[in-house]
């Protein structure tokens, strides 16, 4: 694996997971390749780490088609931390995504709920008033438009929640699915999505900020992949 890392220290990791690769192995599938083996190849440690055998250090993740920054606890306490500031929404998360069609409003913020769906390998959003009696969780996602073009829309995504394909789900909800989402997606969007023929998400964790051990905020920006930026060429 082509596994960059961005910064080492004693408590953690970050690294710039590339595209095509699981976080995780899949329920039921104990034997996938995922990044959990690099892991543990590379610092063996990370094993005892955690509260769940099967994602040592793990604190957050990242879908199989994205790329971008993630942080990995190396102890027990970097942990519990992070895991503390996740739960309490101080750490800031921001991608950049294209999205299908064009967003009427060049800022915004979307709070539909999301729960699991009828088909249960994938998530959907439901209306803010199903949050109560459909077992739908909250969810809020913060986006900013950097660019237009005729049928696409770049924008830079913040969440605030991070439930299981959040962002996919929130802007397949307003229409406009990620540009390579063939899970999310629309029957325009998926024609579209063969002749881009991008092989993965328009969509990198491009900027993560957290606070360590030592009450210090690090802030970590990487650029866009070579083949998110040829895309953009072939859709000008």
């Amino acid at each position: 694996m082509d596994i960059e890392i961005i910064a080492k220290t004693k408590n953690y990791i970050v690294i710039n997971k590339p595209a095509g690769i699981l976080v995780h192995p899949r329920a039921g599938n104990p034997n996938d390749v995922s990044l959990v083996d690099w892991l543990t190849k590379k610092f063996p440690r990370i094993k005892k780490v955690g509260e769940n055998p099967s994602r040592p250090g793990l604190v957050h993740r990242l879908d199989r088609e994205v790329s971008g920054l993630m942080v990995i606890a190396r102890n027990q306490k970097s942990f519990l931390n992070l895991k503390q500031q996740f739960k309490d929404r101080k750490i800031d998360k921001y991608y950049t995504a294209l999205v299908h069609g064009q967003i009427s409003e060049p800022v915004g913020k979307i709070t539909f709920p999301i729960k699991r769906s009828s088909k249960g390998f994938k998530m959907a959003a439901v209306p803010t008033n199903y949050e109560a009696t459909n077992n739908a969780k909250s969810a809020i996602t913060r986006y900013e438009t950097l660019k237009q073009y005729n049928n696409f829309t770049l924008l830079k995504v913040k969440i605030e929640t991070g439930r299981t394909h959040q962002i996919r789900v929130h802007f397949l909800a307003l229409d406009s699915p990620i540009v390579g989402d063939f899970l999310y997606s629309t029957k325009k969007s998926q024609l579209r999505n063969k002749k881009i023929d991008l092989n993965r998400l328009f969509l990198v964790a491009d900027k993560l900020a957290f606070t360590d051990r030592k009450g210090q905020r690090k802030e970590f920006t990487i650029g866009m992949p070579t083949e998110l930026k040829k895309a953009l060429e072939i859709i000008k």
